[in-house]
């Protein structure tokens, strides 16, 4: 448990439910009150959404806490080792998935044309401009996501809680803004295929929790994710340029 005083741990409880909230605020807002349409009100709020998200953590930590998010620490093998293993066995799961048993499947229920119509929004309907963002998302993103996630949401709690409530309620928030992505990519399959891939995804973070939990450092989760995600835009650029 924490030794800080009180105040402080009011405030960081305060900032930690605000951060696992906020995504999914933001997933709704884009993602179904705006629609996600090609427009300069839905790219507005989703840079806004993602620059108050990402810069939240720093400017908490350094306001409440006199303290920035720096970890230069040399990456452990064994930690980049688990990764790899865990990102690589996710990312073969998800390609057999696809092309053995669910590429028909999203074609039937239209999945096909609602990543079309999301690539389109974020100007990336080329096969070169869907490499650069699958780049991002894949390389770039997934750190900054396993920063916000598992640096400061799980790695807060723990000053807090113990491990398995912190990797659980982490865990959750992580999954909670991929359940709306996930609604919008799989229109009326919420019980069979909306939930279980979110609880997918929930394991993943959990895992990402436990591994950054006993390295101590991103590097490890960092590649697992990023491994993962080059797996689901591989799946997205076959959807959208098949």
């Amino acid at each position: 448990m924490s030794s800080q005083p009180a105040v402080n741990q009011r405030q960081l409880v305060l900032a930690l439910v605000f951060a696992s909230l906020f995504p999914t605020f933001t997933a709704w807002l884009y993602f179904l009150y705006l629609g996600g349409a090609a427009n300069s009100w839905t790219q507005a709020a989703y840079t806004a959404g993602k620059l108050i998200q990402f810069a939240f953590p720093v400017v908490f930590c350094w306001v409440a806490q006199k303290q920035l998010p720096v970890n230069l620490c040399r990456p452990r093998s064994r930690g980049i080792i688990l990764g790899s293993i865990f990102g690589l066995g996710v990312a073969a799961g998800i390609m057999i998935l696809y092309f053995v048993g669910l590429r028909g499947f999203l074609e039937r229920i239209g999945t096909p044309e609602a990543v079309r119509q999301k690539v389109v929004a974020f100007g990336a309907d080329s096969p070169s401009r869907f490499f650069l963002l699958a780049v991002f998302l894949s390389v770039f993103h997934s750190f900054l996501e396993e920063y916000y996630w598992r640096w400061f949401v799980f790695g807060k709690l723990r000053s807090l809680v113990t491990i398995w409530p912190a990797v659980v309620i982490s865990s959750l928030g992580f999954m909670a803004h991929h359940v709306l992505v996930l609604y919008v990519y799989l229109p009326g399959r919420f019980v069979s295929a909306v939930l279980p891939f979110s609880l997918c995804i929930a394991f993943g973070g959990g895992f990402w929790a436990w591994l950054y939990e006993h390295e101590r450092d991103l590097y490890g989760p960092w590649l697992s994710h990023a491994l993962v995600d080059a797996a689901i835009m591989t799946v997205g650029y076959h959807l959208v340029f098949p």
